[in-house]
């Protein structure tokens, strides 16, 4: 459940790279255990943005804290502090399903004893006690996408940062996807997913639409709907990316 204090706090955030603005000019803050959905088309500026919120690129300018920590000289706490998942799937083909649990708890520094409470626990939980030993490449993309999560809050981190991480997969596996991201947030983890897919913001407490590189909108998917008479999050979209004034 979301509370009213911020966890990320984002001012006048720009990134260039040449004459290119990436993000332009970003505002914004998010919620303590917010599911917070950082919406829009590829190319938008998400995916930059969120590398700079996970501190793995610095802003051009602006002022960003996460978790309460400086973006520009406190990179370290809050990699130690937030969880990531990338579309690009990030556990390893040749290491096993108990292997890449076990390799990237020791990533996010856990004891020893931790990992092997921690895996055993994991692996239940997402019934995979028959795929335990089972190498990555040969388990369904569904799996691997439930794992990848599941390994990256595997540190219990304040925050987990979720790039676009149901890319690629059918409707059902995408759905279940998110049943896991409502129990981390019930959890108390924060979530901050950016998608392209505009039904997912359904599924989110609130929503930023990026439109070349700004924000064009940030509130509920309800009151979105509402301001821009919208009968879904996809509507609202294509009024925003075709730069029509709300009424």
């Amino acid at each position: 459940m979301a509370n009213s204090e911020n966890i990320i706090t984002v001012k006048d955030l720009v990134k260039k790279f040449g004459h290119f603005v990436a993000n332009d000019h970003l505002n914004f803050e998010v919620r303590k255990g917010e599911i917070f959905g950082f919406l829009g088309a590829n190319g938008a500026g998400k995916t930059t943005a969120i590398r700079i919120l996970c501190g793995l690129s610095y802003p051009t300018s602006g002022e960003v804290k996460v978790g309460g920590y400086d973006i520009y000289s406190q990179r370290n706490q809050i990699k130690r502090n937030i969880g990531y998942m990338s579309q690009k799937f990030s556990l390893y083909d040749d290491l096993t399903v108990y292997e890449n649990i076990r390799f990237y708890a020791g990533i996010y520094g856990l004891g020893r004893k931790e990992i092997t409470t921690k895996a055993a626990m994991l692996i239940k939980r997402l019934d995979l006690e028959a795929a335990r030993d089972k190498l990555i490449r040969d388990i369904p993309q569904g799996w691997k996408q439930k794992l990848a999560f599941s390994v990256a809050i595997i540190h219990d981190p304040k925050i987990v940062f979720l790039d676009e991480p149901t890319g690629g997969v059918d409707p059902i596996t995408r759905r279940q996807f998110w049943n896991l991201i409502y129990e981390a947030a019930r959890d108390g983890i924060t979530v901050f997913v950016t998608t392209h897919y505009m039904d997912e913001a359904e599924y989110c407490d609130r929503v930023t639409i990026m439109v070349d590189g700004k924000i064009a909108a940030l509130d509920t998917p309800s009151a979105l709907k509402k301001t821009y008479d919208a009968a879904n999050m996809n509507g609202v979209f294509l009024k925003l990316a075709r730069s029509k004034p709300v009424a």
